[in-house]
Order: C-alpha cells, then sequence, then structure tokens
C-alpha cells in the first residue's frame, strides 16, 4: 500500500493519517473529505492488485484486513453525511411549514409569483 495507508508491520497495521481529519461538528467527515478517503481506498486497491502477484497469503490477509477497516471507516463517513443531510432537510421542510402556517397569504403570493416567473421562462423556450 502507499505510505498514507498504513504504517506496515512495524506499526501493526494502524493508520498513519487520522482517519478522523475534516470532521463536521456533529463527528461526521465533510464531503471533501469522505472524496479524499474514497480515492486514498481506490489507490490502495489499485496497488494491492498490482502487487498482489508477489505477496504471501499473510501479507494477502493483512492487506485485506486494512482494506476492509478503511471500507468501514469510509461507509460510516457516508452513512453519516447521509443523516446529516436528512437532517438538514427535515429542518427545511419544517421551517418552510412553519413560515407557511404563520403567514399564509404572504406564502400564496410568493408561490403565485415563482410560478409566474417559472410559466414565463419555460414559455420562452
Amino acid at each position: 500500500m502507499d505510505s498514507s495507508d498504513t504504517s506496515g508491520s512495524a506499526g501493526g497495521g494502524q493508520p498513519t493519517h487520522s482517519t478522523f481529519r475534516e470532521l463536521k461538528p456533529g463527528g461526521h467527515k465533510s464531503g471533501p473529505a469522505l472524496r479524499s478517503e474514497l480515492s486514498s481506498l481506490k489507490n490502495d486497491l489499485d496497488s494491492l492488485v498490482e502487487r498482489s502477484p508477489g505477496l504471501s497469503d499473510e501479507e494477502l490477509a493483512q492487506a485485506h484486513a486494512r482494506l476492509m477497516a478503511k471500507f468501514s471507516s469510509v461507509r460510516s463517513a457516508a452513512r453519516g453525511i447521509a443523516s446529516e443531510a436528512t437532517r438538514q432537510i427535515n429542518r427545511g421542510v419544517e421551517t418552510t411549514t412553519g413560515y407557511v402556517k404563520e403567514k399564509p397569504m404572504q406564502s400564496m403570493a410568493v408561490a403565485a409569483g415563482a410560478g409566474l416567473l417559472l410559466g414565463m421562462l419555460f414559455r420562452r423556450r
């Protein structure tokens, strides 16, 4: 694997970089951090595929364990990001619903104006 993956047998197969870098306040990785982690996972897998013919069964098993641990971390981070997105969408829906309930006439006027504007834009095409 590349040097960003593990420290090899001397380090017991532990990552040399922080698995929890670029955390959001809720403890979840950000989108760019997740993309970086996925890219690293892909590079590690490509490297393993290239080197696999020369590796012993034990080395392959160790590499497999490291990759599965990294994959688990990425999967967990993706779930966290999806959970955060769901929470933000729900919060937006609740805010919008509250606004419409508080100001129904103003909400109708805004909706009618947006519909008129969209109708005019699509009619020109």
